[in-house]
Parts: C-alpha cells; structure tokens; sequence
C-alpha cells in the first residue's frame, strides 16, 4: 500500500463569486493529535478551521473564507502559498475532467501512466491558470469496495435471492468505511491532482463509481437490500465529505433542510452559473431524479440570474444517440442482458424517455423565459463527443462531453459502433432534432482518447476545446449561435 503524506490538501471548493470576492471552501487532512495548520488568506484574515471528521488516526478540517477578486489572489497555509485566479468577472477559463479512475485494480496502475492528463492539466494551469475545475462524476472508482471485508466479498458472489437476505453487520460497514475514506486520501494525494487541487477551485458531482458500478439502474431488490442500502449509505456520507466538504450535521453554508434528500448544486459566477443536479440518490431503474431531485433542480434554475450563461453538469450525458433499438436487442438475447444497467444508466433509455423528455422541455423553457444559454457539460461514456439540439426560440443547446481523464480509453470500434447509432438521429421532442457531431477537426463522431474539455470566455464569447491524449488539443468551437 502507498505511504500517504502526514497533511492531505489543501484542496479547494468553490462557493460562487461576485464581481468583489470569490467564496471559497477548504479541506486539510492531518494527523488527528495535532492542531490544524493555519490557513491565511491574502487579507490576513485567518480562516477558522471546522473538525468535519474523524478516522483512521487522521482529522478532516473544513475553512471557509474568500479572496478578492483578482487574478492572483493568494492564500497560504502553513507555510506554503497557494496564488488563485479569483476574477470570474472578465476572461474566465474553466477546465472539466470525469472518470477518474478505472473499475478494477486502479491502485495498482502506474502512476505516471494514470496520471499523464492530470499532469498535461496541471502544466496547462501554471501557464495559463483556470479559474474553475469542474468534476462530472466517477472520481472514484469505488467497485472494488466488496473486496474489503470476507462477508462482503460473499454477498458479491452469490446470487440475488441470496444477496437480499444478508445482513449488513457493523463489521462489513466499518471495513466500507475504511475503504472509501483510504481510497479517497489515495487519490487527493497524487501530486498532479494536490497540484492542481490547491490552487483552483472544484465542483463536484458523484455518480455510479462513486458509489459502485451500476448504482440506482441495477434491480431494485440489490439496491433496497441491507448491504445495498448500507453500502450506498457509507458511499454518500464519504461523497458529501471528500466532494462536497460537508456532512449532514456541518452543511454548506446556505443549504436548506431540503437538500438532505437531493445533493443537488447551484453556484453563480459573474455572467454564469454552473448546476450540479443529483443524478444518484434517487435514481431507480424507472428513474433518474426523485421528487426531491425535480425540486432542487427547479429551486437551483429559479436562482440563475437573467442572462447568465447557464452550465450543466450532467453526469451523464443529456443529447446521445437512440437507445431503444438495443435495449429491445436485450429482451430477445438473454446473454448480453449483464449490459442493461449501463443502458439504463442514460437519460435517452426507453425507461426514462418522458422524465427525459420533461428535461429537454425544463431547459428550453428556461433558455426562452431568462434568456440563459445552455450547455451541458457530462462524462460517463470514455469517449469525447458533443451535440446539439435546437430549442424553439431558435437557440442552440450544445452538449460537451470529455471522458475520461484517468481510465483507460476504449476501442475504435466501441465509439464508431455508438457513431452509427448516432447517424440514426433522435427526436425527444417534436420538431427539435438532437444531432451528434465529430469534435471540432475530427471526422468520427466519438473519439476514443483520455482527454479533458477546456471552456473559455473572452469579453461574452464563450469557447470550447478537447486536449486529447494522442492527438492533442481540438481547434476551438464556439458556443454562441442560433439554429
């Protein structure tokens, strides 16, 4: 196992910021028997540290503060200094990574093989910093979480009937709690990531790695049974802790009651905004946001200033090809049914097509209403691609997806086996067709590389651009235009 550092962090997470101060959170894990090192921000101001946790011999501190809004702000802790470009009121760059990780032995890999996006990122940062990095979804492949105690090794083996009787004893959820947390220090202590972590400000958004392969589309039995529901319990408290900088008891300033049953985000920038719906607490095979779900989104869209430029972190992506035709494939091939859960895992599933359809509809409605263009930013697949569909007032949603930026690429064939589904077109809503499209100078529909997604905004002009891990950075495309 590797050594880890005494101190874990600084890792920074963005609150929102304005066009005076950028609001700021910050995790530091130390050794539990000493003092919490102290964070200074430029003001000199020291930030007051909040005990969030405790385990393994180690403490989980919280400090919020803020920084002027300037491109190098600066804060220190202990005796390290940590400069931030903290103006999000003019030219803004904002990168997004997703699945960071692979679903087994990721521990085990090469670090500078998992690694070399994180580094090209991070190098891309020292020479022309992000003001923002957005995370969306699977930074943690968390699959192998059944391995962790012998009784949860046997629940994985067996079969449903026998998974549904066993019970989740308090040995199986400390070993569970004893993975998450080790895997997530593991993870916040690689040095591409520390790098970067210190010195530009997250978002964060779980989905079904961060928990295990499959959660929320796998039968409902698996997901209401004891270990189940435990192991999704222990995966959401480690969520909220190591991506939220929260838990139940210590949430985010200005949550409500509310969100206790959605972790839905909403964070406003000048001129933008960024939302985070929850695509995991309530999902079920039949759907992919609960009540709770439906109304935090609602609540977030009703907080986005007019005009902003509207950011959606969808987890999976919104615009992807028909589905429906392979999922019928399913019911008469019995053999490759193990697949359905990931066909089930997206929004344009024959399972989920009205609640899709009603958030097709929802942003539309808002784009028309507040004049906030939209573009959805999403990962999940392991490939890059982008989309489009038209909204009736005329406007353009572009759909961006860059994944992953640790797992493995897969084949050639995967992504031009999607491109021909793709080439088939789709229509959710009548008249407002959803259209695939290659990456700016490329000539497939899905690319199958480890890439990150850039995003830019120069005065009101807001670009987009994919670095790929062999054939380097796309041209960039713009984000702006009508149909």
């Amino acid at each position: 196992m590797t050594t880890l550092p005494e101190t874990i962090g600084p890792v920074l997470f963005a609150r929102g910021a304005d066009e005076h101060q950028c609001r700021l959170s910050a995790i530091v894990v130390a050794p539990e028997d000493r003092d919490p090192p102290l964070l200074v921000p430029v003001d000199g101001q020291t930030a007051a540290p909040v005990r969030l946790h405790s385990q393994l011999g180690r403490m989980v501190w919280r400090y919020d503060f803020h920084l002027p809004a300037c491109e190098n702000a600066t804060y220190r802790l202990g005796d390290a200094a940590f400069p931030v470009a903290a103006d999000c009121s003019g030219n803004v760059r904002i990168a997004y990574v997703s699945c960071n990780g692979q679903e087994h032995a990721d521990a085990d890999r090469p670090a500078a093989e998992r690694n070399a996006m994180w580094r090209r990122l991070a190098g891309e940062h020292d020479r022309a910093p992000f003001g923002l990095l957005m995370h969306g979804g699977d930074q943690l492949y968390a699959d192998e979480v059944v391995q962790s105690h012998p009784a949860l090794s046997r629940w994985a083996a067996s079969a449903l009937p026998e998974k549904v009787k066993q019970a989740f004893s308090a040995e199986m959820r400390e070993a569970a709690e004893g993975y998450y947390f080790q895997r997530y220090l593991t993870l916040y202590a690689q040095p591409e990531f520390a790098h970067l972590s210190a010195r530009v400000p997250s978002l964060m958004m779980w989905d079904d790695h961060d928990i295990f392969d499959g959660w929320g589309s796998l039968p409902e039995k698996l997901l209401d049974c004891e270990v189940g529901r435990g192991l999704f319990d222990v995966a959401r408290r480690m969520f909220m802790l190591f991506q939220l900088w929260a838990t139940d008891e210590m949430p985010p300033v200005g949550w409500d009651a509310g969100q206790r049953q959605s972790l839905t985000q909403v964070a406003r920038f000048p001129r933008f905004s960024v939302i985070s719906p929850d695509l995991r607490t309530e999902r079920r095979p039949t759907r992919v946001m609960g009540p709770a779900g439906w109304a935090a989104f609602e609540r977030a869209l009703a907080e986005i200033g007019r005009g902003d430029r509207l950011l959606i972190m969808s987890s999976v992506p919104i615009l992807g090809p028909r589905l429906s035709w392979i999922e019928k494939l399913l019911d008469v091939f019995p053999r490759v049914q193990k697949y359905e859960d990931d066909l089930r895992d997206q929004w344009q599933s024959r399972s989920h097509r009205a609640e899709w359809q009603r958030m097709l509809e929802t942003l539309e409605r808002r784009a028309a209403e507040n004049r906030n263009p939209v573009a959805v930013l999403s990962g999940e697949i392991h490939l890059a691609t982008r989309g489009e569909m038209p909204f009736k007032d005329g406007t353009i949603m572009h759909q961006l997806v860059a994944s992953g930026i640790a797992h493995p690429a897969p084949s050639w064939s995967y992504g031009g086996a999607l491109g021909l589904l793709a080439a088939l077109g789709e229509n959710p809503l009548p008249g407002r067709k959803v259209r695939l499209k290659p990456l700016p100078g490329h000539r497939r529909i899905y690319t199958a590389e480890r890439n990150y997604l850039v995003l830019e905004r120069h005065g009101e002009e807001w670009s987009a651009a994919w670095e790929l891990e062999d054939s380097g950075r796309t041209p960039a495309m713009t984000l702006e235009g009508r149909s």
